[in-house]
């Protein structure tokens, strides 16, 4: 089993809509044009969180964001199958750990022999 963050576009971006704890912390960045500007982001981000694991970045394109819905953040979790298990409600609110976790084990609990 494998957990990665996945950098998706800017939730917050300067020239769009900038939060105040982004300016208290001095993470304010604008929206990037180029695949490069977001990996640079995306890289000061998961330094900033103290991010511990891998984390992957979506495309300028935003292709992973549209097929899963990201924005802002939600949790995915998907199986050995490729197929999507769980998807949260938007987060950091709509984030419940419980929820994660029952889909976690229902992955893990053995299958009854036929």
């Amino acid at each position: 089993m494998a957990f990665y963050a996945v950098y998706i576009e800017e939730a917050h971006p300067s020239d769009l809509w900038q939060m105040g704890a982004n300016v208290r912390e001095g993470v304010v960045f604008s929206s990037p044009r180029t695949d490069g500007e977001r990996v640079n982001i995306a890289g000061s981000c998961v330094r900033n969180l103290g991010i511990r694991f891998p984390a992957l970045v979506d495309g300028i394109g935003n292709a992973v964001e549209r097929m899963y819905t990201g924005w802002p953040d939600r949790l995915l979790l998907i199986g050995a199958d490729s197929r999507v298990v769980y998807v949260s409600r938007p987060g950091p609110f709509g984030f419940h750990p419980a929820e994660l976790e029952r889909a976690l084990a229902s992955l893990t609990l053995p299958r009854p022999a036929q």
